[in-house]
């Protein structure tokens, strides 16, 4: 996932206020700090620089006390109050602390923004399946109260571990004595009062940034529910924030249409990125009287979105924009997963399975598949996990060295040596010190990686080349294939529930939100909170050390 073009550097991830963070170790007590929540040490960063690095002693048979530099990143920009160390020699500092957070991760509202903003009785209501006329009033006529309403005041906890010691795998404190502090966020759903009435709105649907499996399944739970409150005027905006350009034209939306769109991949609307600028898109929703906005795509796209919120919200003009996390790398701050990502794991064993079966029936054969992650190796490390005929997977957050006694290359030696074969699987993002750097960007601002599955498959050759010993190297990029393969069933279910929530949240007069699954409720987030960074593998998190374990790598630094 990328910047949204137009709206400049603030929004790259790795930095703060200009500073690139940095997190140390030891005796520093953030280094335990939660990720969402930690203060941090500011230091000036260079235009070169785009990381941040966590410093982790780690010991080794024979390499003792050697000082693991990690790719890791802090995930959330805190708040200009939050960066500041807690005092805690205060003895209401918990108190203070969790004032603090929820006063960020309140989720801006209708009322907030217009004094006037009415509210209506709930249009939602799955006991009385009464259609919505053209003259609603008052809602569906009901004899008792349904008891299917979420409350506005409903939370649901961030955190869910209780970590006794900053010793502890993948600890997450905010003081030196770990101690408890209670973190809730909104959770999502239906409310029994409703601040659009359903015949006055016209719903927007964009899907932004690249395919990812699920796309069409979301687009179609949220037209579904759309009807289900009552609204007629459903309409898909084509290939992303480019549709809001007036060479192209919206397309109409109903459940007729949809129904099966869920059953192929791709988008039913097309994706694209770049796109006019925040004011165009603002102009254009005014001009096409649209009131509803639901945007699907990643941080870059969010950032977007959170832009149009605000611009909508200086002209006066009440729109409900409510954001939908796509990413396949499964990178998005604070949630369990985003959709796609198990479809993404799923299909990857596929490519996993192909190369090892070359592997295997080859003398002396090697595997190599390239995966998906730009920052973030979850799908590699998952993919691994899953499959258990990984012995060597190296993703982005985890430094590595190619050569040299302890490099991959060596142990790639020896895995020849006594099993005969041997699978690698790398994240696209991994390793990018060793390859050429493009110096280009796509439309959205990534940097253009270079390839390191055909850099790590150039160097077997070579280097096995260079000892004497054969080595039969087989590589496979199964990037394109995963992408544009339907959602298997736990995603659809995922992209159903998002879709729903989606709608019940512009319903129920959000905006600048964005909604997603945490510790497995659904729950409704402020763009900016989950936009500040991209979320990454901890390399001190149980679910990595598990991967380690499967595969048996050594460290290869």
């Amino acid at each position: 996932m990328g910047r949204f073009p137009f709206f400049g550097t603030k929004h790259d991830m790795p930095y703060i206020d200009g500073h690139l963070s940095l997190s140390l170790s030891v005796p520093c007590i953030f280094s335990t700090m939660g990720p969402a929540i930690s203060p941090r040490l500011l230091l000036p960063a260079t235009t070169s620089d785009r990381v941040s690095f966590h410093a982790t002693i780690r010991s080794g048979v024979d390499r003792p006390n050697v000082i693991r530099i990690f790719k890791r990143n802090p995930y959330a920009a805190a708040s200009a109050e939050m960066k500041a160390a807690v005092d805690f020699g205060d003895p209401d500092w918990k108190d203070k602390y969790e004032h603090e957070f929820e006063k960020r991760f309140n989720i801006p509202h209708m009322t907030d923004f217009f004094s006037d903003a009415e509210s209506y009785p709930s249009t939602f209501c799955l006991r009385m399946r009464t259609p919505v006329s053209e003259d609603f009033a008052q809602g569906y006529p009901s004899d008792e109260e349904w008891q299917g309403y979420i409350d506005t005041n409903d939370r649901v906890l961030l955190k869910v571990i209780r970590f006794s010691s900053p010793r502890s795998a993948g600890a997450e404190c905010i003081d030196p004595d770990c101690t408890w502090v209670e973190q809730w966020i909104h959770r999502a759903g239906p409310r029994e009062k409703i601040f659009f009435k359903p015949e006055n709105v016209k719903a927007a649907i964009v899907t932004c940034g690249g395919l990812c499996p699920g796309l069409n399944d979301v687009i179609r739970q949220i037209v579904i529910t759309l009807e289900i409150y009552g609204v007629k005027k459903i309409v898909g905006v084509p290939f992303g924030y480019r549709g809001f350009g007036k060479e192209f034209a919206e397309i109409p939306l109903t459940r007729k249409v949809v129904q099966n769109v869920h059953l192929s991949g791709g988008s039913l609307l097309g994706v694209s990125r770049g796109g006019p600028n925040v004011t165009e898109i603002v102009d254009s929703m005014q001009e096409r009287g649209i009131n509803m906005l639901f945007v699907l795509g990643g941080n870059g796209t969010h950032a977007g979105a959170n832009a149009v919120h605000n611009e909508c919200r200086k002209r006066g003009f009440k729109v409900a924009v409510v954001g939908v996390p796509k990413t396949i790398d499964n990178d998005i701050l604070l949630m369990d997963k985003t959709f796609g990502f198990d479809t993404a794991v799923e299909e990857a064993q596929r490519a996993i399975n192909s190369a090892y079966i070359e592997a295997h029936s080859a003398y002396r054969g090697v595997g190599v598949v390239k995966l998906m992650g730009r920052s973030s190796g979850f799908i590699a490390m998952q993919a691994a996990l899953a499959s258990g005929q990984i012995d060597i997977c190296l993703i982005p957050e985890v430094p590595f060295e190619l050569h040299g006694p302890h490099g991959v290359l060596k142990h790639l030696k020896y895995l020849l040596e006594t099993k005969g074969s041997a699978v690698i699987c790398v994240a696209e993002g991994a390793g990018q010190n060793f390859v050429e750097k493009t110096n280009a960007k796509d439309a959205s601002g990534n940097v253009v990686y270079g390839d390191i599955g055909v850099h790590i498959q150039q160097e077997i050759k070579k280097y096995f080349k260079e000892i004497g010993d054969p080595a039969d190297v087989k590589y496979i990029d199964p990037t394109y294939m995963i992408r544009a393969c339907r959602a298997n069933a736990s995603d659809g279910i995922l992209c159903t529930v998002l879709g729903q929530n989606a709608v019940h949240g512009a319903f129920g007069g959000y905006s600048g939100i964005t909604v997603g699954i945490c510790n497995t409720h659904y729950v409704y987030l402020p763009i900016p909170e989950v936009i500040s960074y991209p979320r990454t593998v901890d390399p001190n998190s149980r679910m990595w050390h598990r991967c380690l374990t499967s595969t048996g790598q050594p460290d290869f630094i």
